[in-house]
């Protein structure tokens, strides 16, 4: 067996790849989107508004409170969720700086309306671009 290395970061590395980590399931990022809109949740408002179990969520919750993106606030029998803002700045101040430092040239961006799709067949013309509309409601026909 080897021997694994662990390199010493600085204190804002090591929070920032904790906060990647814990943001890396959709499940947390959702959670995290529905804090974001309502801050002061209990874990039954977030079950009620996203298909999981209770326990699914309760254990997404711990993980975003071990990367301090939650804090805990106890009152009486419920535990009521928010947002650490500061957890959140970290993050946001670590990517703008790192967008910052990337130029990308005009011939490597494509747009939602460039990229096209081939298929075959008589629908072909259906998927031309990749545009996802989540809110569009599908119409279903009667057999």
């Amino acid at each position: 067996m080897g021997i694994t290395k662990r390199l010493k970061f600085d204190i804002e590395t090591e929070a920032i790849g904790k906060i990647c980590k814990a943001l890396g399931h959709p499940a947390r990022i959702q959670i995290m989107t529905l804090l974001w809109r309502k801050d002061n949740r209990t874990c039954g408002e977030i079950v009620d508004l996203i298909p999981l179990a209770q326990s699914t969520i309760s254990k997404h919750l711990l993980e975003l409170k071990k990367a301090n993106l939650v804090s805990i606030k106890n009152e009486g029998k419920k535990t009521i969720y928010s947002i650490q803002v500061d957890s959140i700045e970290i993050l946001k101040k670590y990517v703008s700086s790192y967008l910052s430092t990337i130029e990308i040239s005009e011939l490597d961006k494509t747009t939602v309306l460039t990229t096209k799709h081939k298929m075959k067949g008589r629908n072909r013309h259906l998927k031309q671009y990749n545009y996802q509309f989540p809110d569009k409601k599908i119409k279903q026909i009667a057999v």
